[in-house]
């Protein structure tokens, strides 16, 4: 039995039908390096070849910019696999990326600071 709007991979009781791992091919690298906040988008660009269902459901996440975390969540992936994925989607030329804004400079003293100050106002 399957869940409602889910489709055949996934079962009420026993959750996941395939495996995350499979879904990448057994895959644990992806071919480009992403963050979890940086964005990717759709290009337009139909993918040449054969690309899964969860590419496609991936692809359709990034019809607009979405943090590769968000597209994990969508997808309820693992990360790592929702990267594999995503980075063969953007070696294929369907989708760009783009690292977060601060990605040269994470920590911002004030911010940090603000932070460490309000959990201080919490103990």
């Amino acid at each position: 039995m399957t869940a409602t709007g889910d489709g055949p991979w996934l079962d009420e009781a026993a959750g996941r039908l395939v495996r995350p791992f499979t879904v990448s091919n057994g895959r644990t690298r992806p071919t480009i390096a992403f963050d979890l906040l940086s964005h990717v988008m759709a290009t337009g660009a139909t993918p040449l070849g054969y690309l899964g269902p969860e590419h496609a459901q991936a692809l359709d996440l990034c019809r607009a910019p979405v943090s590769v975390a968000e597209v994990a969540a969508h997808l309820k992936l693992p990360a790592v696999v929702t990267k594999v994925l995503l980075s063969d989607l953007v070696d294929c030329g369907a989708l760009t990326t783009k690292l977060p804004e601060f990605h040269q400079n994470p920590t911002d003293r004030a911010l940090l600071e603000a932070v460490l100050d309000g959990l201080r106002r919490q103990l």
